[in-house]
């Protein structure tokens, strides 16, 4: 979770509608899903959320230990409980909320849980979540309800397994309340009381205890948390403030004791409940979430009392969800739905106020006899469910994992498993985020991007997945499912994690010295690593002692290396340690670490027939490349490479391919994927197969076969085979089946990075890519320019292949980097790509001013002159001037005031003249204030129009390039 906004003002703005009441969604189609798996996957996300000492029973392979600290601050264990979001902080509002309403999705649908087998699975969910608030609870008035400080938790995109930023503790106490806060946790372990009481009595009369406690501490000592625990307002503000939580925590301890006295404090607070805005009515225009719990009571004490002004309040709530109308004093408005039929009530997480509500209707429509209502809020709830599985005109889920063409990219940095600190590096997440909902279209008009930067789209969080979760938990019931078998299965670990990366930094007739990276790029779990270690392993060369070795490391960011140690023989190693130097996936300057060390001899020196030189990059400077023969231990254990005489003999067959899926399909291709196999020397790679046709063959887990027919099924086996040829058995089968042709198209733009100065303009080129037969015009846009860019496109409607965009920034626009997106409308479809535009303030430090002159344009002799000043030094530099060839118009010369460092040349065409001008490689430009690059042209009487020709200056200084281009 990153922000969360006071919408909850604009949301609630009339929305007067003058017309009959004929706004029903779009009827319920006769679609169903697996409910069961969609269910189990919900859970499962959960799993994924937890924070702490993580126990044997751990189902994620790529989840490990984190935050095992929390508390430490304040000498308390408050380890456990959920991470909020895609973050980490551990916000208490929401968790309790969220573990409410997933105790009572149990409470009400137990049996449903029965009957697929995951009742063990849910209760086990949540009781991660009320062993957490239990130690949060430590003293009866007082309760920790915040561990991580959210401004500095969200400066850092990694895994959970290795956050190193402070993470105090907030509390709430009788001298600094918050009714809220200890109302909501109250009502959590109440309602988690009740669905542990038939398997576990002692855990539920543990639970019911601090129950008791904290609702008193709740109503004796009244405030709002988020007045106390100040961090949390810029996140979940407690909006709504602590009269809902109190009725809400009456209820549950209501349910949990039977005692009459919880039902009267109820409704007597029920009175204190918010009214619509200038009315004498409930509140209606909102739904039951993390902050407002108005709603869930409504329902609740209209099922516990049968009293008629709650089942009102329930149903002019539920109305305004579904028909609208003004029965029962309501206003005639309805919450807005789209095309497709998915009720929005704000931009922000608009999946999840639908699923909360979709729980809420189940359970109403369920204690109610009225045929027409129950129907209503029934159809309604389970509309809003299909709509997130995949029943739209998406055509698409939004539950990660789940269904056909799910999110991949949500907004979770653990699942994400960036080690750089980077929100997009990786471009596709490490890991499938199994059951998490996403927050889906931002606005009622159907449409999603897959895009994890987008925060508001593809957030999840503990309180998404709660009302869902209970509402799949309210369908399995009535519409069946079984839940998938042996799931999860562990994930492969993709690519490399602890590994070396080595180049020749330099050599001599008596030294080699190497420059080695050690990587930690683990997400299998991701993890610190302290004591990291690396050998080198040389050859002595006859008569050589090991005394006549000497080592030096120029620059090292570990240990000094030490040895020679014998290995056998004549083989011998360095030993270069990192212990004490944390190496972990959090960062630039953590995921790895430089050591550059030098072997140097007295003696002969021959380093060719070195066991570890094999694989090593030998061009001196160059880039260090993967190596296999410099292992790398952790703490004195092999975790990668080889040791000389180190190999095994191969005596098994790889393992049989596992899980081979499809990953996607288009009319001519099919994407697959599977599970590595394991070899007791290593698979070397696969072999696909298309029915009893080798389709081709891959080194990594998946796939792409092409040239297929469209709207045809294909099955395909997977064998991997191993150094020595052995192969396993064949993988089972997997189906796919090629799409029908659509036209489509896409855009592209190069160069993907533009730098424009202030007072001049750039061109970006843009590719538009038909497919299926597309011939439709594609009228282009740009948006996110910086203040002061404007943008245009020739042509601005495309019926071709291309278009040219301008991009021209006015002598006052606003400086440095920024995204533009170019946007490809064509109908109902959007495309869109970007492109990084830097605005650059001429005359700055290195900066180049580049001014264009026409010194002559007269009809037979035309001269245009770039006159470029530059205040740093210039390591490289082009000009390009390239001329219109109009009537009679030709090369004449071309000229420059650098000199010999510049080489310059021109070419012509039938439609222009080009002239270019490049600083020869190695040759440099100080600061100067005028240095000319003139074009010249020949003519033959006939005015030539200069304001078509263009330039371009491309130069380098500081390190960093720069483009300027623009007309005459």
């Amino acid at each position: 979770m990153d922000v969360r906004l006071p919408f909850r003002q604009v949301a609630r703005a009339a929305r007067f509608i003058v017309a009959c009441f004929v706004l029903f969604a779009p009827p319920l189609l006769a679609q169903t899903f697996n409910y069961a798996e969609a269910l189990q996957k919900s859970l499962l996300f959960y799993e994924a959320q937890r924070s702490g000492d993580l126990p044997a029973s751990n189902r994620l392979n790529w989840r490990g230990d984190s935050g095992l600290q929390d508390g430490s601050d304040v000498g308390r264990d408050l380890t456990g409980g959920w991470y909020d979001a895609g973050d980490h902080v551990k916000f208490g509002l929401p968790m309790a909320a969220s573990a409410t309403m997933l105790a009572w999705g149990i409470v009400e649908y137990r049996a449903n849980y029965v009957q697929i087998g995951q009742l063990d699975e849910a209760l086990d969910q949540l009781r991660w979540a009320t062993d957490y608030f239990i130690k949060a609870h430590t003293a009866p008035n007082e309760l920790y309800g915040q561990i991580g400080a959210g401004a500095a938790d969200h400066a850092w995109w990694g895994p959970a397994e290795v956050m190193q930023m402070a993470r105090p503790s907030y509390r709430i106490t009788s001298s600094c309340p918050g009714s809220d806060l200890a109302g909501e946790t109250a009502a959590a372990l109440a309602a988690a009381s009740i669905a542990f009481r038939p398997t576990d009595p002692t855990y539920a009369n543990t639970l019911l205890t601090h129950a008791r406690q904290l609702y008193s501490f709740a109503d004796n000592f009244r405030g709002k948390y988020s007045d106390c625990i100040t961090d949390a307002a810029s996140f979940y503000n407690s909006w709504s403030g602590f009269n809902d939580e109190l009725v809400w925590g009456a209820i549950w301890l209501y349910r949990a004791t039977n005692e009459a006295e919880f039902l009267t404090k109820a409704e007597s607070y029920y009175a204190n409940l918010s009214n619509q805005q200038q009315t004498s009515v409930k509140s209606y225009k909102w739904t039951h979430a993390w902050d407002d719990k108005s709603y869930g009571s409504y329902v609740l004490l209209a099922k516990l009392t049968g009293a008629t002004r709650y089942h009102e309040d329930s149903q002019r709530w539920l109305n305004w969800w579904t028909v609208g109308g003004t029965a029962l004093g309501a206003d005639g408005t309805r919450v807005s739905y789209s095309p497709g039929g998915q009720a929005v009530l704000d931009r922000w997480g608009s999946l999840r106020y639908s699923a909360n509500t979709a729980f809420a209707a189940l359970v109403y429509s369920d204690a109610i006899a009225d045929t027409v209502l129950k129907a209503r809020y029934h159809d309604f709830a389970v509309r809003q469910i299909n709509y997130a599985l995949g029943q739209n005109p998406l055509n698409r889920s939004f539950v990660v994992g789940f269904g056909t063409n799910p999110p991949r990219n949500p907004h979770h940095r653990t699942a994400h498993g960036s080690w750089t600190d980077q929100i997009g590096s990786p471009v596709v997440s490490r890991h499938i985020l199994y059951g998490a909902l996403v927050g889906g279209p931002t606005s009622p008009n159907d449409q999603y991007t897959d895009d994890r930067s987008d925060y508001t789209m593809n957030e999840v969080a503990t309180d998404y997945n709660a009302g869902f979760t209970s509402a799949l938990a309210r369908l399995v019931g009535e519409f069946g499912g079984t839940p998938l078998a042996s799931f999860p299965s562990p994930e492969p670990v993709v690519g490399n994690e602890i590994f070396p990366e080595a180049s020749i930094n330099a050599s001599g007739s008596n030294f080699t010295e190497i420059k080695l990276l050690l990587n930690n790029q683990s997400g299998w779990p991701a993890r610190v690593t302290d004591r990291l270690s690396f050998r080198y392993y040389f050859t002595l060369e006859p008569g050589v002692t090991p005394s006549q070795i000497s080592l030096a490391a120029n620059y090292n960011q570990c240990l000094p290396p030490t040895g020679p140690t014998l290995h056998s023989g004549s083989i011998y190693y360095v030993t270069v340690s990192c212990n004490g130097t944390k190496i972990y996936p959090g960062g630039q300057q953590h995921y790895r670490k430089e050591v550059q060390f030098r072997i140097a001899s007295s003696g002969a020196w021959d380093p060719s027939n070195d066991w570890s030189i094999s694989g090593v990059s030998t061009t001196p400077g160059s880039t260090p490349v993967l190596v296999q023969r410099i292992p790398v231990y952790d703490n004195g254990v092999r975790v990668f490479g080889n040791e000389p005489n180190g190999g095994v003999v191969d005596t098994q067959p790889p393992t049989t391919p596992a899980n081979l899926r499809v990953t996607g399909t288009t009319s001519s291709t099919a994407s697959l994927a599977w599970d590595a196999s394991t070899d007791d020397v290593g698979v070397t790679g696969y072999q696909i197969f298309r029915g009893t046709t080798l389709a081709g063959s891959a080194t990594s887990t998946t796939f792409t076969d092409t040239g297929l027919t469209p709207s045809t099924t294909y099955s395909y086996t997977v064998v991997a085979q191993d150094a020595s040829g052995k192969q396993s058995g064949a993988s089972a089968a997997a189906s796919a089946t090629t799409t029908a042709i659509t036209q489509d198209f896409s855009i592209a733009a190069s160069p993907g990075a533009l730098s424009i100065a202030r007072g001049s303009s750039g061109a970006v080129s843009i590719a538009i890519t038909r497919s299926g037969g597309f011939t439709g015009a594609v009228a282009l846009t740009a948006s996110g320019l910086p203040s002061g860019v404007t943008a245009s496109f020739n042509p601005a409607s495309a019926t071709g292949a291309s278009s040219t965009l301008t991009l021209t920034a006015s002598s006052t626009a606003a400086a440095g980097a920024g995204t533009v997106t170019i946007t490809g409308t064509s109908g109902t479809t959007t495309r869109t790509a970007t492109v990084t535009l830097t605005v650059t303030t001429p005359g700055g430090d290195g900066t180049v001013t580049v001014t264009p002159a026409v010194t002559s344009s007269g009809g037979y002799y035309v001269e245009e002159q770039l006159r470029i000043a530059n205040t740093g030094t210039l390591t490289a530099l082009s000009v390009t001037i390239v001329a219109q060839r109009t009537t009679g118009i030709s090369f004449s010369g071309q000229y420059n005031t650098v000199g010999s460092g510049v080489a310059q040349s021109s070419n012509s065409t039938a439609s222009t003249i080009t002239y270019q001008y490049t600083l020869s490689a190695g040759q440099t430009l100080g600061a100067s204030t005028n240095r000319t690059f003139a074009a010249q042209m020949s003519g033959t009487g006939t005015v030539h129009p200069t304001g078509g020709d263009t330039y371009t200056v491309t130069y380098t200084t500081g390190g960093q390039s720069f483009t300027v281009s623009g007309t005459f």
